[in-house]
């Protein structure tokens, strides 16, 4: 059997050595590096050959790369690097990894054209000043030959373990069998629609798929996606979430899988990558990622073979705890050890910014190791709301004011510019909000100069964290990728701030480009995977997901079936009430009544659902004052995990009370309270989002991108519908389960309305 790997990834398996540093200077972006490559090339005289495609084997390991250039009357080989500032600032485990890279194409070349001898150069490439810096050797084809075959050797070892893995994963994923003794109602069929998509003859295939708590949703989509991996040829499985309870139930279906192919082969165990947050995987927070500073950032790259190779002889899952103690055993840095493992893994459990975002390490790693993959995407209704917050850029007027404060010379100065041209904008502003269908050139032009000034200040000097102008700095990079990218599908706002108490001058405003359809950023993600399975429990209308998340024309839809029936659910609409925010003094006390006659009838737990914060407190102070008997628990704005948990812990087997929350806050899905634990919910509220200047000008963005008519229900009716469905959803989650879903307002009698609950509730008029 033959192994195939580029020469990049090679020498970054091999080559790389001393510490870990992550100390921020500004390097050049991708458009500026293929433009410096092509400057340079260009430079050359008519002997130079550019992108020259080279192989060549080591026993049956096969090297494939491009070098950069090669004049052949100079008998000179080029490695062309861009950077920014003095050279010195290229840090040395770079430049160890950049002498290897040329080391190994002198080699291919020496042996593709016979050649004894060979210079090699690394050119850097100021990108600012467009100097070139050329550090040359000379070597023999005889040194290069040891060279590369010491290299070649060091990843055969491994290569071959990795194979063998392989074999032993895919031998034993076709022996796989359904870990549970039947499928649930449902499960069967959308496992069936998941295999059939990774199965599909084109890659890039997509499924959305809708199915409801109690079938199963999470080992109905991982079964199938592992059965496919060995026959098409999968590389990974990503399994992304939007919070840390999908991690939990990803984790418990990867685990039921996992016991299952240790019994039949252990040589086969999946490898189960589970990636946490860094701020939660920090171990010294109060330090810089540099060697300087970390000690387990000093000597990372020298450490990481031996971490590496104990990694991958645990029986377990990789995650969190298991690498904290590897990686401390080791002597590195528990989150970045997890980011090399993503290359050793099978599957990566992580969130959805790993993959969808602008700069996410899954999508870079899959392009640049050619990776087939499988992306799973859990409770895929969030992605949408998720990607709009990736895709948008905000400058504070605070951020920059601590930069101003903390910038000297030619970087002070471009900030000051910036400023008077945001206080010109401030000036034109009539009211508290405007929109506007483009950026305008004086802002978008001084924040490009302040960028390009920091950049050049800085290109030498490395920021720390908590460096004022770092933080602005990175505000205005992420501003500028997305006014490049601007269009139809987002906003350019500007919101003035409350004005400080006792303070004369005008109040400062927030520039914001604002993303309202996320469809443009994802389309290349969807096309970077093999096949892609959105699924919840509320993804319909499927034109509405498919049009905001940029999926292919080609897109699947099915719905699985039920397993609840209608008797298990008593769904009672509360017509003679509006929520409305003109009504909602008059609603407080018939929603407190009804909310106590339901308990008077039947005594147990109930969660009471709520638009906002305020309304919960009047409410609530309605209730207690008209049935103080009655044990009431709320949610608050601050609350914290503690919190939470304390909340919850109130739904006991044989307990009763009443929770009240907000919808679409932490209680409104993602939460599991089956049995007697909650037998009924209420639902005071369509779930629209407020009418505000904002949410009305995203109205009028959708009006102008999908058409005048489907405006108000992609900004409004979808999303709100939603979350009520979604917090419905809490009170049956099993077959055993029965209770009962008040819906409070007259809309809820509307057909349009009705025809976006869920098929298989039957509505009744409340008592």
């Amino acid at each position: 059997m033959s192994y195939t790997v580029a020469v990049r990834a090679l020498c970054e398996f091999t080559a790389r050595a001393g510490d870990l540093d992550l100390r921020f200077t500004p390097a050049p972006s991708a458009l500026e590096g293929m433009a410096g490559h092509a400057l340079v090339q260009s430079r050359r005289g008519p002997h130079y050959e550019a992108e020259i495609s080279l192989s060549g084997c080591h026993e049956d390991l096969v090297v494939r790369g491009r070098a950069d250039g090669f004049d052949a009357q100079a008998g000179q080989l080029e490695e062309i690097k861009t950077y920014r500032g003095q050279i010195e600032g290229v840090r040395p485990h770079h430049r160890a990894l950049h002498w290897a890279q040329a080391r190994i194409y002198g080699h291919l070349l020496c042996q593709a054209r016979g050649l004894e001898r060979l210079k090699l150069a690394l050119v850097y490439f100021n990108v600012g000043t467009q100097e070139e810096s050329l550090l040359v050797e000379e070597q023999t084809a005889q040194a290069l030959d040891a060279f590369f075959t010491l290299q070649c050797q060091r990843f055969l070892a491994w290569a071959r373990g990795e194979a063998g893995h392989r074999g032993a994963r895919d031998a034993a994923l076709r022996a796989l069998r359904f870990p549970m003794e039947r499928f649930r109602a449902g499960q069967r069929a959308l496992a069936v629609a998941v295999y059939r998509s990774a199965c599909a003859p084109q890659g890039g295939q997509c499924l959305m798929a809708q199915a409801p708590t109690g079938i199963g949703k999470t080992l109905g989509t991982v079964f199938p996606l592992l059965k496919a991996m060995p026959d098409q040829g999968l590389d990974k499985l990503f399994f992304l979430t939007a919070k840390g309870t999908g991690h939990g139930l990803a984790l418990q279906a990867l685990a039921t899988i996992g016991r299952q192919l240790d019994g039949q082969a252990p040589a086969g165990r999946l490898r189960v990558l589970d990636v946490l947050a860094r701020d939660k995987a920090c171990e010294h927070p109060d330090k810089a990622c540099h060697g300087e500073s970390c000690p387990l950032a000093r000597g990372f790259f020298d450490r990481l073979p031996a971490a590496r190779a104990a990694a991958v002889e645990l029986a377990g899952p990789w995650d969190p705890p298991t690498l904290r103690s590897l990686a401390l055993a080791h002597g590195i840095c528990p989150y970045y050890l997890a980011q090399e493992l993503v290359r050793w893994s099978d599957v990566v459990v992580a969130d959805y910014h790993y993959f969808y975002d602008g700069a996410a390490m899954l999508h870079a790693l899959t392009q640049a190791q050619q990776w087939k993959v499988a992306v799973l995407v859990d409770e895929a209704h969030n992605l949408v709301e998720r990607a709009r917050r990736m895709y948008t850029a905000e400058l504070s007027p605070f951020s920059l004011a601590g930069a101003r404060g903390q910038a000297t010379g030619a970087v002070q100065k471009a900030l000051e510019r910036l400023q008077r041209s945001w206080n010109a904008l401030n000036r034109e502003q009539a009211g508290d909000y405007r929109a506007c269908d483009q950026v305008p050139a004086p802002v978008l032009g001084a924040v490009q100069r302040a960028v390009g000034a920091i950049a050049d200040a800085h290109a030498d000097r490395p920021m720390l964290p908590g460096d004022p102008v770092l933080d602005f700095y990175r505000e205005a990079l992420q501003f500028m990728a997305l006014a490049e990218q601007f269009g139809g599908h987002a906003l350019f706002d500007v919101q003035r701030l409350p004005a400080r108490a006792g303070s004369r001058r005008a109040p400062p405003s927030q520039l914001c480009i604002r993303n309202v359809v996320p469809a443009p950023h994802l389309v290349a993600r969807h096309a970077a995977a093999h096949a892609t399975v959105l699924f919840s429990g509320t993804l319909g209308p499927a034109h509405f997901y498919r049009d905001m998340l940029g999926l292919p024309g080609d897109t699947r839809w099915m719905e699985a079936e039920s397993p609840f029936q209608a008797e298990q659910l008593s769904v009672q609409v509360a017509g003679h009430i509006s929520t409305r925010w003109r009504d909602r003094e008059r609603s407080l006390q018939p929603i407190a009544d009804l909310v106590a006659a339901q308990y008077a009838r039947q005594p147990g737990n109930y969660l009471c659902f709520f638009s906002s914060f305020d309304y919960l407190q009047r409410v609530a102070e309605c209730l207690q004052r008209s049935h103080p008997e009655l044990p009431l628990w709320q949610q608050t704005p601050a609350m914290d995990e503690a919190g939470r948990s304390a909340f919850l812990e109130r739904f006991t087997d044989q307990g009763q009370g009443l929770g009240f929350a907000v919808l679409g806050g932490a209680f409104s899905e993602g939460v599991d309270l089956p049995g007697r634990r909650l037998i009924g919910a209420f639902v005071a509220t369509l779930g629209l989002p407020q009418v505000n200047p904002v949410n009305e000008q995203m109205k009028q963005a959708m009006d102008r991108h999908f058409g005048a008519d489907k405006g108000y229900d992609y900004a409004y009716l979808y999303p709100g519908l939603r979350k009520v469905v979604q917090a419905a959803g809490r009170v049956i989650r099993s077959e055993q389960d029965r209770g009962v879903v008040y819906l409070i307002d007259d809309r809820f009698r509307r057909a349009e309305v009705r025809a976006l609950l869920p098929g298989w509730w039957q509505l009744g008029a409340a008592r």
